[in-house]
């Protein structure tokens, strides 16, 4: 009989031991897996937040504006296209004008997803962002900015740059009627009556009074007024060289009329143009 209750007893000992393995076995595989095992609900979870973090990553830096009028869009981009005025010598009346006109001011939906309040489009040589747009022709490629006032920078850069605009900047600053019919004759426009509607929101809302200011501070109107005194005020990108083929003639007439001892020129800096 005792013999009987040993062996019960040793057989229970090495199967209650068995069974102690086989769990700690179990527990050492389950936290060894522990780490790839996912509920498909929170990995979907984790996807979407990811997804909408992103999102908001690619878009931080866009900044549309919100402007409830015409009145309330001029107050806003008027000392900004004043700025621009001083530095690329584009009347301020003509690039508030051109922005209300192309912008919807400010409530186009190009605009609105664009920051693009000038309708400029990509053109060869854009890295800048891009949106696709319904305009003289179906999904045509504009240009897409971070900010309005990078909008405003470029408009002037784009006028400046193109050598079909050049004309333009014979013109006095204050005359905007020039500027608005030289604009559709470069070709910057395909709308017959874009200089019309131009000048009609200049007189509506007396943008002109913009660049008076602009003139009458800077001395440049009185300077204006004479039309047999031919001078260039040196702009952003100028060079002599530039200049001289602007006005048809050479570096060093130019040096020699301005007194120059070297190529170096400033913005800002009347040239005497003979």
């Amino acid at each position: 009989m005792r013999k009987i209750l040993f062996a019960l007893l040793v057989l229970g000992l090495i199967a209650s031991s068995c069974g102690s393995k086989k769990k700690a076995a179990r527990k050492r595989d389950a936290k060894k897996h522990r780490t790839v095992r996912v509920d498909p609900k929170h990995e979907r979870k984790q996807d979407e937040n990811t997804g909408k973090r992103d999102n908001k990553a690619k878009n931080g830096r866009f900044n549309p504006m919100t402007i409830s009028s015409t009145e309330e869009y001029i107050e806003i981009f008027a000392p900004i296209a004043q700025d621009e005025m001083r530095e690329f010598g584009i009347p301020a009346s003509i690039t508030l004008a051109q922005g209300i006109l192309e912008s919807g001011s400010g409530r186009g939906g190009l605009t609105l997803k664009t920051n693009n309040h000038f309708g400029i489009k990509c053109h060869r040589g854009w890295t800048g962002g891009t949106a696709y747009h319904d305009d003289d022709e179906k999904g045509e490629c504009f240009r897409k900015y971070d900010h309005p006032m990078t909008s405003y920078r470029d408009h002037s850069l784009f006028l400046t740059s193109r050598s079909r605009y050049a004309s333009l900047f014979d013109l006095r600053e204050d005359d905007y009627e020039g500027w608005a019919k030289g604009l559709r004759k470069a070709g910057y426009a395909t709308d017959r009556r874009y200089p019309q509607k131009l000048i009609a929101l200049i007189e509506r809302y007396h943008l002109y009074e913009y660049d008076e200011q602009v003139l009458s501070a800077s001395g440049r109107k009185k300077r204006h007024q004479n039309k047999r005194e031919k001078t260039h005020i040196v702009r952003r990108g100028d060079t002599l060289y530039s200049i001289s083929k602007r006005y048809n003639t050479t570096v060093e007439s130019l040096k020699r009329t301005n007194r120059l001892r070297s190529n170096t020129i400033a913005v800002g800096q009347e040239l005497k143009i003979r």
